[in-house]
């Protein structure tokens, strides 16, 4: 009996030991793996599915409109000095807003907007987004969330009964500047000091695309852009991501300097 005791007490003392020279190698870890206040800049390219929410409605399918160009500055931060998980993401991206109409069921008659039955309105916005990202050592998982100002550079309209002087022109009471709310999640493979990006997004209007009362004054009409993106981006690390950066190494050089600790003294001091 007295060698079973001893034996379960031997495996218990050595459970003890491992599991916590387990946790001890998990905190060091844990400590040497901690995320900088860090900067990045990169580029994305991808496409976008355009739609129109329009009141009244009308018949419309998606629309898949390739080149979607941005360059984006990302800047991570403690918020409130406490958690290392957030961000500010700004730049400006050259992209694409649309419609696509499709024949009525009921009435075989497809809609147009003067004679076009597709368009493709070329943008160039600035969001500006809270950026939310959760690290790895060589994986993330990202974020956004913001609004954007955007201005309308050109148009292309589609459609047998276009007007060729119409054909790439706005009208008078089309909305060249464009605002609202976008976003989207991502992931990240992060092999320092580059960062490949792939994200989701959205990108909603509060602005309509042409002057409600253009066609009568009793009777608004709205048009606001919908546009769903996915890309591809590859970003640079512009400062230390991980471990001590070089202004933590001179404040530490600093405190030695000019405030050493004196182990004795506060030995004393203890006792």
């Amino acid at each position: 009996m007295r060698k079973i005791i001893s034996l379960a007490v031997c495996l218990f003392l050595a459970a003890a030991t491992s599991l916590s020279a387990q946790d001890s190698i998990k905190d060091s870890l844990k400590k040497a793996f901690s995320i900088n206040d860090y900067t990045l800049v990169g580029i994305e390219y991808g496409a976008s599915v355009s739609r129109m929410q329009f009141n009244p409605s009308r018949t419309q399918t998606n629309f898949f409109i390739p080149n979607t160009f941005g360059v984006f500055i990302l800047k991570y931060g403690k918020l409130f000095d406490g958690s290392p998980n957030f961000g500010l993401k700004l730049g400006a991206r050259y992209g694409h807003e649309g419609y696509k109409f499709k024949a009525n069921k009921e009435t075989g008659v497809t809609p147009n907007i003067e004679g076009a039955e597709r368009a493709i309105i070329d943008i160039v916005e600035v969001p500006m987004m809270a950026h939310f990202h959760s690290d790895g050592l060589h994986f993330k998982v990202m974020a956004d969330l913001g609004i954007y100002g955007a201005y309308r550079l050109g148009i292309e309209r589609i459609g047998d009964r276009v007007r060729e002087e119409d054909r790439y022109s706005f009208m008078e009471w089309d909305r060249r500047y464009d605002y609202g709310i976008t976003g989207g999640l991502g992931f990240g493979i992060v092999f320092d000091p580059v960062e490949f990006h792939v994200n989701a997004g959205v990108r909603y209007a509060w602005g309509t695309l042409y002057d409600p009362d253009y066609v009568s004054k009793d009777f608004y009409r709205f048009a606001y852009p919908l546009d769903f993106m996915a890309t591809a981006g590859l970003y640079f690390q512009l400062t230390k991501r991980s471990g001590k950066t070089r202004g933590q190494i001179r404040r530490e050089a600093y405190e030695q300097i000019y405030h050493p600790k004196n182990d004795a003294d506060t030995d004393s001091q203890g006792r």
